[in-house]
């Protein structure tokens, strides 16, 4: 693996934390689990880390399938997908947790379902549309096999990064507070927002050469 590779996988692995923000999340995962054992949560935080591994990895391998079907161009995709994560990063910025990804519809369904790992926390809370249509861009533009296993591994680090964060969750709430929390969520909507232009600015110079 080069440099550049190594970059590549950084910058996704990134982009997938600042989308998902789960630090922003934990006090949703606290919440939802507050009437768990200690055993239980932990196995909350273990579905919800598998779920979001299998969501992003079907997206990396089934993503171009899906635009080629509707045949749409990656640059199309790169500009709508900038603009989603642009509009998530506003709501991050606002100091939005978790309600920008989930309506109240869902949120009453969840309420009434015991397998919260899956639902709302791996879909829509962490692998909400935002990462998804991220995790596409990066499938499609580096389609080699050699990037494809580097992005699958680069979302299975993530995802262990996921379970250890919402085993940790409870304490890690406890020491930031609400106002840490905050603050880290709208650090992470500044990194999701620069990324999305970056998406929106990539598309339209392919999409209109004449911009560049």
């Amino acid at each position: 693996m080069n440099s550049i590779e190594f970059v590549i996988f950084l910058q996704f692995f990134i982009g997938l934390f600042a989308a998902m923000n789960p630090l922003g999340i934990m006090p949703v995962f606290v919440s939802l689990t507050a009437h768990q054992e200690p055993a239980e949560r932990h196995k909350t935080a273990y579905i919800a880390s598998i779920a979001v591994a299998c969501i992003l990895m079907i997206s990396l391998i089934g993503g171009q399938l899906l635009l080629d079907f509707f045949s749409i161009s990656l640059d199309s995709f790169r500009v709508a997908g900038g603009m989603l994560l642009v509009s998530i990063a506003f709501t991050m910025m606002n100091g939005k947790l978790g309600e920008d990804k989930q309506n109240k519809q869902e949120q009453s369904e969840s309420a009434n379902r015991e397998q919260i790992g899956v639902v709302p926390l791996a879909m829509p809370l962490l692998a909400g549309p935002g990462a998804i249509s991220s995790t596409i861009v990066y499938a499609s533009r580096y389609p080699s096999t050699v990037d494809t296993l580097g992005l699958l591994l680069t979302i299975c680090l993530f995802s262990v990064g996921i379970w250890g964060l919402l085993r940790l969750a409870p304490g890690i709430v406890n020491h930031l507070g609400q106002t840490g929390i905050n603050i880290v969520t709208r650090i992470m909507g500044l990194i999701l927002g620069a990324l999305g232009i970056e998406f929106i600015a990539n598309g339209m110079r392919s999409l209109f050469p004449g911009l560049g």
